[in-house]
């Protein structure tokens, strides 16, 4: 699978592991640990979470994920925004190491802007990352206007992007590549079943001999420094994902699909989920 650059010169594939929901469901744990776990054997070694998901759950469960591997894994986590105080920052991110059952974070992200000014939530990110406890930091639905305000030192920018949410292309995923700082896309694949649903991801897919599904991820991922995270919650999500990132999309593919879903003309409101 392609590789990018992520942070401090780490490579990583272009396709990781989203948990949002996951954890939340007794039941279904042990399916999604499996599935978790065959995304790192099949190497979609970046794992991220957020101390949101399920009010701790998503990162319990990554702990008994990445039980005995845990430097086979990338580990990203998120703040919240009403902990992002200097001292809330250092709280929360002690919080989330012992769910996570690890001593480190490789990326913490303040999980979208809040009350607190960013300078005393980068403060407390730099503190962590001093004391070893994170080795990077980064923001989540930030905007180009809000990049453009923040502190230097931000390793990545995690934001929602598909086919049916593209206003980033016009400003935002240009001035990162520009910068060389790569984009975490989260809901790769839309939220609920309608973009999915498009009777040309199915038509794309059978050319390809893969799932409508591969298709938006694929689409995804042709972009230079994007990394996507898609939710890998079953063993048939993760065999998909997987197979996505050796889908090659061409010229015909990608202009049916900007007939289908047209890219953004203009600047945009950031789409947040």
């Amino acid at each position: 699978m392609r590789e990018t650059d992520f942070f401090n010169g780490v490579r990583v594939p272009v396709i990781g592991q989203g948990t949002w929901h996951l954890g939340e469901d007794a039941a279904k744990r042990k399916s999604e640990v499996s599935a978790l776990r065959a995304g790192i054997d099949a190497g979609l070694t970046v794992i991220d979470t957020a101390e949101m998901y399920g009010d701790g759950a998503s990162e319990e469960l990554v702990g008994e994920v990445i039980r005995g591997q845990r430097d086979e894994v990338v580990l990203v986590s998120k703040v919240y925004p009403h902990n992002a105080s200097r001292s809330g920052v250092v709280a929360a991110c002690e919080r989330s190491l012992r769910r996570l059952e690890t001593d480190r974070l490789d990326v913490y992200l303040l999980h979208w802007s809040g009350s607190f000014p960013l300078s005393e939530t980068v403060d407390g990110f730099e503190h962590l990352r001093a004391a070893g406890k994170i080795r990077s930091w980064g923001l989540s639905n930030f905007d180009q206007d809000d990049l453009e305000r923040a502190p230097g030192g931000c390793a990545t920018n995690q934001v929602l992007y598909n086919l049916g949410s593209r206003g980033i292309e016009f400003d935002l995923l240009p001035w990162q590549q520009h910068r060389g700082m790569p984009l975490m896309a989260y809901s790769p694949l839309g939220q609920g079943p309608t973009l999915l649903a498009h009777p040309l991801l199915a038509e794309i897919g059978e050319r390809h001999g893969v799932t409508g599904a591969q298709i938006a991820l694929a689409w995804v991922i042709r972009q230079p420094g994007v990394i996507a995270i898609p939710k890998a919650s079953s063993l048939e999500h993760v065999q998909q994902n997987v197979g996505a990132g050796a889908v090659v999309l061409d010229s015909e593919d990608c202009l049916s699909l900007d007939n289908a879903f047209p890219a953004p003309r203009s600047k945009q409101p950031l789409d947040i989920l």
